[in-house]
């Protein structure tokens, strides 16, 4: 196979750090219905599903806003959401991470996440990473009062400081390599590595 035929390379994003200003979402089990609602669901694309995150609870069925964190100004161009336990459980929509990361999330804190949410996040490039109980309760403690302030989350160190707190926290080993390495998303790798696979392609052709 003619060398200008192969795929270039791509490069993924090697994330390390996470840095941005923070809103809670409270409450336990916040499912993905809750996330996106279904009903929005019916896109060709992934592109405009930022708009309906949470949306039924940010809005009333006239689509006036609700009292709500997202609809709080001092709350707008936040990029960690802090959640509560079993974040993104439910169906295993593809969708709920999308909104989220459309919406313009980079990451999310949580004292645990539900298995397909995380692995879908993940693909996408956002970390899901977990805090104690206790250190969520004095973020949402501290996050009120410091709408502004920067959070800043390092997955080397798996600490999120914010201000002169410093959280630990933490994610699987696995999510924590790929992000780190710039390999969380397998159809980027499989495009990254086209050379290689139209090379073996091109073997097995002549074999």
């Amino acid at each position: 196979m003619p060398a200008n035929c192969l795929t270039p390379k791509m490069a993924l994003k090697q994330i390390k750090n996470v840095n941005g200003t923070c809103v809670v979402i409270a409450g336990d089990d916040i499912d993905t219905d809750r996330i996106i609602p279904a009903r929005y669901m019916k896109c060709v694309t992934f592109d405009g599903l930022g708009e309906y995150l949470f949306h039924d609870v940010r809005f009333n069925e006239n689509g006036l806003p609700k009292a709500h964190p997202l609809n709080d100004e001092i709350y707008k161009g936040a990029t960690i959401l802090i959640g509560g336990r079993n974040f993104g459980c439910g169906s295993s929509r593809e969708h709920a991470p999308q909104a989220v990361f459309r919406y313009g999330f980079r990451a999310i804190i949580a004292e645990s996440f539900a298995e397909i949410f995380f692995g879908n996040a993940t693909t996408l490039g956002i970390p899901c990473v977990t805090a104690t109980r206790s250190d969520l309760n004095s973020i949402r403690e501290r996050v009120p009062g410091h709408p502004k302030q920067e959070m800043k989350i390092d997955l080397a160190l798996q600490t999120a400081t914010f201000g002169d707190e410093v959280f630990q926290v933490s994610l699987p080993a696995s999510a924590r390599d790929a992000l780190l390495n710039g390999r969380w998303d397998a159809i980027g790798e499989l495009l990254e590595a086209g050379d290689l696979v139209a090379q073996k392609a091109a073997a097995l052709l002549y074999f």
